[in-house]
């Protein structure tokens, strides 16, 4: 199901190269690169797991992230996460925004230039020198799925049938990794002046919440499984809580969003109705050009002026 205009991918799996959990000021790595997209109004964001699973699920279990564990992570390739990531997202978004968990102290502007910049394949630059995140369009993800030559992701993107946009920046974080560990805590202060963004977080509510991005995540997760238990454990939540989300928005709306199915030849499960699909589609709209609009003003008002750095 296409749900947005833009996905988000983190690769956080390998043993070698990934610090998930490695502190950067209040919070981790993981939940720092989900921040960024959160707050660009990315959806769904998809971070595979591997080392440290179960700590990175506890740490973003309330944020409406997929889990997507890659069960090779003691010695993987970059490559093997991003296709199971890649895998998950082509057919529900336009483009995908793609970082390592490894460079997570790019600009939340540094991500916005890149969004703003048409193009297959969309590459931030910092003197020369290209860095993460990326930004793929749906159009190369079958390109990278089905590549078998050598090089990782750098030999698959050599061979994908589009040019790549460079977009400099002047971001030194796009390119620092957890090797880097002196550069990297120096570069902390000025990203966390830069992190200052808005964060819209739309809901629905009655006397209490009935529809935020977690139970959005449900929604599409329930129509692409056709699974109501196997949706929940993707993005850790119990199914006792998927449930009563699900009973509660229900009976607010006045009509079924899930089709239930008790056993038959097609055994029990849960689908989305068509009316609970165009719902779940006409929401993501709505956050889109609500946020759109939100940005416009957020510039107006407080970016132009000087009151906060871009």
């Amino acid at each position: 199901m296409k749900i947005s205009r833009v996905g988000g991918l983190i690769a956080a799996a390998s043993q070698k190269a990934a610090r998930p959990t490695l502190q950067l000021g209040s919070i981790t790595a993981v939940q720092r690169i989900v921040l960024t997209f959160q707050q660009a109004g990315i959806f769904p964001i998809a971070v595979v797991t591997g080392v440290e699973a179960d700590e990175v699920k506890y740490r973003l279990s309330g944020r409406g992230v997929v889990f997507l564990h890659n069960t090779e992570f003691q010695d993987p390739e970059l490559l093997d996460s991003i296709r199971l990531g890649l895998a998950f997202l082509q057919d529900k978004c336009e483009r995908v925004a793609f970082a390592p968990v490894n460079v997570p102290l790019f600009a939340p502007s540094t991500l916005r230039a890149l969004l703003n910049q048409g193009g297959d394949f969309v590459t931030p630059a910092v003197g020369g020198k290209g860095g993460h995140p990326i930004i793929l369009s749906n159009r190369v993800i079958p390109d990278i799925l089905s590549y078998i030559g050598s090089g990782g992701l750098r030999g698959a993107m050599a061979q994908m049938r589009c040019s790549r946009t460079r977009v400099d920046v002047a971001d030194e974080g796009i390119r620092l990794t957890f090797h880097e560990q002196t550069q990297l805590e120096a570069h902390l202060l000025a990203h966390q002046s830069s992190f200052i963004q808005p964060n819209l977080q739309f809901t629905l509510e009655q006397e209490d919440t009935i529809f935020s991005v977690r139970a959005k995540l449900l929604l599409l997760l329930i129509g692409e499984t056709h699974s109501v238990r196997t949706a929940s454990d993707m993005m850790a939540m119990s199914i006792s809580k998927a449930w009563d989300t699900l009973n509660k928005l229900e009976a607010a709306l006045g009509y079924p969003l899930i089709l239930r199915r008790q056993g038959g030849t097609k055994g029990s499960g849960s689908d989305l109705t068509p009316r609970g699909q165009a719902f779940l589609q006409a929401f993501q709209q709505y956050e889109e050009r609500a946020l759109a609009q939100s940005n416009l003003v957020y510039e107006e008002l407080l970016l132009s002026p000087g009151y906060l750095k871009p």
